[in-house]
């Protein structure tokens, strides 16, 4: 016995740490800790592309609906130019320079339809620019609701 102790310190025992464990529950923690970053970092992406393609989207429709006041001619140049800027900022200069028939399939494989090779939208791929062109009347209802498709 220690003099120099109270007598009721005196019967305490000395620490003991435990045993060193290879410091794998340090390496769980951290994979655990980057796992929530990665999952954090991806879903703040995925938002953020979301809410770039709604923007893009709320432009387009309303450029769209602007050239609904022009006449017909001047309507389907401002449409045709609209679509050549949409192809640019969704997917690249690449696909925006396209001309005639890869420039349908480009927009068919853009807004997922077959509008622009077999449909009425044709007249953006092959006679946009020929006099007397006839203006073919559900172009403009399917181009609002393909735009409003974008994105979604």
């Amino acid at each position: 016995m220690n003099p120099d102790l109270p007598p009721s310190l005196d019967q305490l025992r000395g620490l003991h740490l435990p045993a060193e464990a290879g410091g794998t529950q340090g390496a769980v923690m951290l994979a655990i800790a980057l796992g929530f970053t990665a999952a954090l970092a991806l879903g703040l992406l995925r938002h953020l592309a979301t809410r770039r393609r709604a923007s893009v989207r709320r432009a387009a429709l309303a450029e769209l609906a602007a050239a609904g006041a022009l006449p017909p001619e001047q309507r389907r140049v401002a449409q045709a130019r609209l679509l050549r800027r949409l192809a640019r900022t969704l997917q690249g200069d690449a696909v925006a320079d396209r001309q005639g028939a890869a420039w349908g399939v480009a927009l068919d494989r853009l807004f997922a339809t077959s509008f622009f090779t077999t449909g009425p939208g044709r007249t953006f791929t092959e006679g946009l620019y020929q006099r007397g062109t006839p203006d073919p009347g559900p172009v403009d209802a399917e181009l609002a609701r393909l735009f409003a498709r974008i994105g979604a």
